[in-house]
């Protein structure tokens, strides 16, 4: 009997070019969805008869309910060796192994520094005016001199401080756990969380998304903000109280933003930071070049036979 595997949300249409799915062994069978699907019931309704799931990082969510409803389920492989929307006890309950795959950092270093560079520069903006027969409409920032403010100094926060440097920006940084010896490593300077959000002329996030830094940003901070600054997000939308920042950007009380991720993705159509000439709205691309989804996808291939053949690899446990 085939194996019956399912790959999610390949939103290019990617996915069988970037990988050798024909070396798994034994029969089988692959089914690409290309489109996201966010009820719950229609996605158990659509997933029911595989056994092996291949999914993209977060785009679909894996809740208990839905492990419940997919009893043919017995491997989901996602792309990452975290992913904060797969309940790993409901998975573990329901006996499904959950598998995952490295991946580059430069791929969303690259895009902090385009989307750092696209709000300051006002590019889109730009764009936008030139292709109405406009010509020159704002005036940008040099980088030279500015400060940036990094919340969070891990691997893509160090890497983002390396870059800062070159560019010959002062670099302060703060998290809950960060020592001035890390900081200071990494070519920064530690200060409190006020003192970030007050100094920055940009704040760029380097958290990964959990129960403690849910919210972590709120309206108490955003009002600490200079009127002329400007916060990019390419880590996770809810570290960011979403409101909070609507309210001030429709107030136009900062600068302005730069976003690759939200609270609900997709996006919606009707979201009102569309409508908001002060945002930069990129689709949570940062991980999406041709580098990283081949690695994805050739990790995935061989998680998968790994598993056909009793000997799974990159298991993620918690």
């Amino acid at each position: 009997m085939a194996t019956k595997l399912a790959i999610l949300d390949d939103y290019q249409r990617v996915a069988l070019e970037m990988a050798d799915w024909s070396s798994l062994p034994g029969d089988v069978e692959i089914t690409v969805f290309d489109d996201n699907e966010a009820n719950v019931d229609a996605v158990a309704a659509r997933l029911a008869p595989f056994e092996v799931l291949a999914a993209m990082r977060e785009r679909t969510p894996f809740p208990r309910a839905l492990f419940e409803s997919l009893p043919n389920l017995k491997l989901l492989v996602t792309t990452g060796m975290r992913n904060g929307a797969i309940d790993m006890a409901a998975a573990a309950d329901h006996g499904v192994t959950v598998c995952g795959t490295t991946g580059s950092l430069e791929s969303t270093v690259e895009m902090i520094w385009a989307l750092i560079q696209a709000v300051v520069r006002q590019i889109p903006q730009e764009d936008k005016a030139t292709r109405a027969g406009k010509w020159q409409t704002s005036v940008g920032w040099d980088l030279a001199g500015r400060t940036i403010g990094l919340v969070g100094l891990g691997r893509l926060g160090a890497r983002t401080a390396a870059i800062a440097k070159f560019f010959n920006m002062r670099v302060i940084a703060w998290s809950e756990n960060l020592t001035a010896e890390r900081a200071k490593e990494c070519g920064a300077e530690l200060v409190s969380k006020a003192e970030l959000f007050s100094q920055a002329d940009i704040v760029s996030i380097h958290l990964i998304l959990s129960k403690r830094s849910r919210g972590l940003i709120g309206a108490e901070d955003l009002a600490l903000m200079k009127p002329d600054a400007y916060l990019v997000n390419t880590s996770r939308g809810p570290i960011v109280d979403e409101s909070a920042l609507l309210q001030v950007l429709q107030d136009e009380r900062i600068g302005g933003a730069a976003l690759d991720v939200y609270d609900i993705e997709p996006l919606p159509k009707d979201h009102p930071l569309l409508s908001l000439e002060n945002v930069i709205i990129s689709p949570h691309m940062a991980y999406v070049t041709e580098e990283n989804l081949t690695q994805f996808h050739v990790e995935t291939v061989e998680d998968i036979a790994a598993w056909l053949n009793d000997a799974p690899i990159r298991v993620i446990t918690a």
